[in-house]
C-alpha cells in the first residue's frame, strides 16, 4: 500500500470513527478534532507530496467546505459537519472529497426516510419539507432560524450528519485502496 494511504488509514479512519461517534452521542463534533484532522492532514499532504500534496489538500478542504457551508448558512446542519467534510477533504483531495460528500449525502438521506418511517414522524416530515420550502422562497427566511433544523422541536429527530459523512468517505476510500473505480 502507497505509504501516503497507509497514513490515512492509520490517522484519518480513527479520527472521522471518533468525529461519527461523539456526533451520534452528543450531536456535536468537536472543534479540537476536526482542526487536528486538518493541521495534521497538510502536513501528511506536505511529507509525502511536498507542495503539490499541499494544495491538493487545500483544495480538498476547500471542497469539503464548499459543499456543506450553504446548509448550514441555512441553520440546515452544526458547524461541525462543515468542519469535518473539511478536514476530510485535506486528506482526499478535491475530487475524492467530492464523491465521498456525494455517497454521505445518499447515506444521510437514507438514514432520515428510515429515521422517519420508524418514528412515524412522516407527517411531520411532510409539513417540515414545507416550511423549508417556504423558507426557500424569500431572501428574508432564507438564512434565517426560520425553518432551521433545531427550530422544528420535537416534530423532527436530529439526524447526526457526522455519521452519513464518515460512512461515505469511508466507502469511498475502502473503495479507492481496493481498486473499485479510479478517482
Amino acid at each position: 500500500m502507497d505509504p501516503f494511504w497507509l497514513t490515512t488509514c492509520l490517522i484519518l479512519v480513527p479520527g472521522v470513527l471518533l468525529a461519527s461517534w461523539i456526533d451520534y452521542a452528543k450531536r456535536k463534533v468537536p472543534n479540537w478534532l476536526n482542526a487536528s484532522l486538518i493541521v495534521v492532514g497538510l502536513v501528511v499532504q506536505g511529507y509525502f507530496h511536498g507542495t503539490h500534496g499541499i494544495g491538493q489538500g487545500l483544495l480538498g478542504l476547500s471542497v469539503g467546505f464548499g459543499v456543506l457551508i450553504v446548509p448550514w448558512l441555512m441553520h440546515g446542519m452544526g458547524a461541525g459537519d462543515v468542519k469535518l467534510m473539511a478536514a476530510i477533504g485535506v486528506w482526499f483531495g478535491p475530487w475524492m472529497t467530492l464523491v465521498s460528500f456525494a455517497v454521505g449525502a445518499i447515506i444521510g438521506g437514507a438514514a432520515a426516510v428510515v429515521m422517519i418511517l420508524s418514528t412515524g414522524r412522516l407527517h411531520h416530515a411532510l409539513g417540515n419539507l414545507n416550511i423549508i420550502w417556504i423558507k426557500m422562497q424569500s431572501r428574508d427566511t432564507l438564512f434565517g432560524e426560520f425553518g432551521s433544523a433545531k427550530s422544528f422541536g420535537d416534530t423532527s429527530q436530529l439526524l447526526p450528519y457526522g455519521v452519513p459523512l464518515t460512512a461515505g468517505s469511508l466507502l469511498v476510500l475502502g473503495g479507492f485502496l481496493a481498486d473499485w473505480w479510479v478517482l
